[in-house]
C-alpha cells in the first residue's frame, strides 16, 4: 500500500505535503476531464455530482488536517474515503447509462483504488 505520508519529511506542516492529497489532487482533474465527454444535459446531473464528489476527496483533507487533534483528521479522511466510493459509483452509473466507456476510465479507476488504499492506510495509522 502507498504511503500516504511522504517518507522525506519527519514531520507534515501542511497538507499540501501529503502523497494522497495531492493524488487527489490530480484525481479531481481527471475527473474532470472524463465528466466532459458525458451529454451536456447531464451538466447539472451526474456531470455536477460526479465532480462535487471527487473535489470533496481532497477538501475533506485539507480541511481534516487543518483542524485541531487527529479525530477531526481522522474523520476528515473517513469522509474523503466515503467520497471515493461516491465517485466510483457515480462511475459506475456513467458506464451503465453509456455516458463514457469503461476503457476511457481506466486512468481514473486507478487513481480511486490508490486513494481508497492510501486512506484506508492513513485512518488506520490516525487511530494509534
Amino acid at each position: 500500500m502507498p504511503n500516504p505520508i511522504p517518507n522525506d519529511s519527519p514531520v507534515v506542516r501542511s497538507y499540501r505535503e501529503l502523497a494522497v492529497w495531492q493524488l487527489a489532487m490530480e484525481t479531481v482533474v481527471t475527473a474532470y476531464r472524463v465528466t466532459r465527454a458525458f451529454p451536456a444535459d447531464e451538466r447539472f446531473g451526474l456531470t455536477a455530482q460526479l465532480r462535487r464528489a471527487a473535489v470533496s476527496i481532497p477538501a475533506n483533507i485539507a480541511e481534516g488536517r487543518s483542524r485541531l487533534g487527529p479525530g477531526e483528521f481522522r474523520h476528515g479522511v473517513s469522509v474523503a474515503r466515503g467520497s471515493v466510493a461516491e465517485v466510483e459509483t457515480d462511475l459506475a452509473i456513467a458506464i451503465a447509462l453509456e455516458f463514457v466507456d469503461a476503457r476511457d476510465v481506466v486512468e481514473l479507476t486507478a487513481q480511486l483504488d490508490r486513494l481508497s488504499k492510501m486512506l484506508f492506510g492513513l485512518h488506520r495509522s490516525l487511530e494509534r
